[in-house]
């Protein structure tokens, strides 16, 4: 079942589930984060990892080339074309048992051709977010940080999953920065 905001709302205040935690969903000159309808808008940190070829290596999920990526702390993030960089959530999330989430991007990114992918945080997973910003565009793109990237979606089951992502010790628990590629 899809979650509302007043479960939201309810699970962030009372178990620390979105921190910190915007109760009304920001807008006034910025792209909004917080609260919505049946979501949560997360904000992207001001770190990002810009992927960069300079070392001419091959992008492998088994063992990722650190060097690829230029490190930046700035208010915006310009990504090259046809490129991408990873960045983290400003929020540290804490998914309670019987809940899965969807994150989706925004529209106002899509609509200039930046994609965000992430994967779905599952049972019992806590961390900051590591994010995915694809610039699908022949041009650079500018990305603001601490303000909305994307879209997370809550749904709660209706039986409590056997194992978890705590139970498994997964490898991206507890994250703190932006985390790359693990085996």
């Amino acid at each position: 079942m899809l979650k509302s905001d007043r479960w939201i709302r309810k699970t962030a205040l009372e178990q620390g589930m979105i921190n910190p935690f915007s109760e009304k969903q920001v807008r006034e000159g910025v792209i909004s984060y917080g609260l919505s309808s049946y979501g949560y808008d997360l904000r992207v940190a001001d770190e990002f990892k810009i992927f960069t070829n300079v070392n001419s290596t091959t992008v492998d999920p088994k063992k990722f080339d650190e060097r690829s990526f230029v490190n930046i702390t700035s208010d915006v993030c310009i990504v090259p074309p046809n490129s991408f960089a990873l960045a983290r959530s400003v929020e540290y999330f804490k998914i309670p048992r019987s809940i899965l989430t969807i994150c989706v991007g925004k529209s106002t990114y899509a609509r200039c051709g930046i994609i965000v992918n992430v994967t779905p945080f599952e049972p019992e997973w806590e961390g900051f977010v590591t994010l995915e910003i694809s610039n699908t565009t022949p041009l650079p793109a500018k990305i603001y940080a601490n303000e909305g990237l994307c879209q997370i979606i809550f749904f709660e089951s209706d039986e409590i999953c056997e194992t978890s992502y705590a139970d498994r010790k997964g490898k991206y628990q507890a994250q703190k920065g932006i985390v790359l590629p693990k085996l």
